[in-house]
């Protein structure tokens, strides 16, 4: 099984560390796994210790921020020098803004009609690597849990049962504090062709991460990014359906790029999602064959 694609304590909205994915990976079957953390590469090391030591094909990963058209979207950068200094530098600036970002949010939930307190969410964070950092999935964990929100309207999707409760934490996120949502907070992010460069730069190839939720309402920009010299697509994802895996399978032969497979697994965020979910056509064989050579397992 292949998984390219999953989340450690080392983003701001993972659970375990590298070393358990690793050990979550064997246990599933994945033989060939990269974990592409938000903004940060600091897993790599441990993890792909970790899978050497347990006959497992590692390929190291990061997930980056960046805009393009106006928009938010996310690339991956596969095969990195991840002890590279520009990494680190891509982690400071995502952890300088986070605390202005933060408290402009707790004000923006609380205009919802919501009484959140630092306190709760400090006390959230305090053992997350991203202190600094309050995502929407932590502001919907406080909110669910609080006796006097049980029968509020706006939490209903997100309680067993209610259309959004397959994965209500990141649901929530994404329904309220993502962009365009009344929640939303700002935050820079680097230019799209910044990041690809930094990628290349760095011994890495880059990956549009799934398209299907990202590039949704917006297709006519693919030609856009692909024109920035894009290596991969990530077509098949936990969030495709089997069409928009079909369509991003196409371009990516159409534009002559690779394709990747991942389920962006996170842990507690995202409790629909299991390792190796990522709605594949494709044999692992198949995929093997689409990957390019320096990713290929050598055992």
């Amino acid at each position: 099984m292949i998984d390219l694609h999953m989340h450690s304590l080392y983003s701001d909205d993972g659970e375990f560390s590298p070393e358990s994915l690793v050990d979550q990976c064997a246990a599933a079957g994945v033989s060939l796994m990269s974990i592409c953390d938000h903004n940060c590469a600091r897993a790599n090391q441990a993890a792909q210790t970790e899978a050497r030591a347990r006959g497992i094909h590692f390929i190291p990963g990061i997930e980056v921020d960046c805009v393009y058209g106006g928009y938010n979207f996310h690339v991956i950068g596969y095969g990195i020098d991840f002890l590279s200094a520009d990494f680190e530098r891509i982690e400071e600036n995502i952890r300088r803004q986070g605390q202005a970002a933060s408290v402009q949010m707790l004000e923006k939930t609380r205009a919802l009609g919501f009484e959140v307190t630092e306190d709760e969410l400090q006390a959230l964070a305090r053992d997350s690597y991203w202190p600094e950092n309050w995502t929407g999935e932590m502001f919907a964990e406080v909110l669910l849990e609080k006796p006097e929100y049980q029968s509020h309207p706006l939490l209903a999707p997100y309680r067993p049962g209610g259309a959004r409760s397959d994965n209500p934490l990141v649901n929530f996120y994404w329904d309220f504090y993502a962009q365009g949502k009344p929640c939303y907070v700002n935050t820079s992010f680097p230019p799209m062709e910044d990041v690809i460069s930094i990628i290349h730069e760095n011994q890495g190839l880059a990956v549009l991460a799934h398209p299907g939720n990202n590039l949704k309402g917006k297709e006519h920009l693919l030609d856009g990014i692909l024109a920035l010299g894009i290596d991969g697509i990530e077509a098949f994802s936990s969030y495709h359906t089997p069409e928009q895996a079909k369509h991003y399978h196409e371009a990516a032969k159409e534009h002559q790029r690779f394709v990747t497979c991942g389920s962006d697994y996170h842990g507690k965020t995202k409790p629909a999602i299991a390792l190796g979910a990522h709605q594949s056509f494709l044999s692992d064989e198949e995929l093997l064959r689409q990957l390019p050579k320096q990713f290929k397992p050598k055992f």
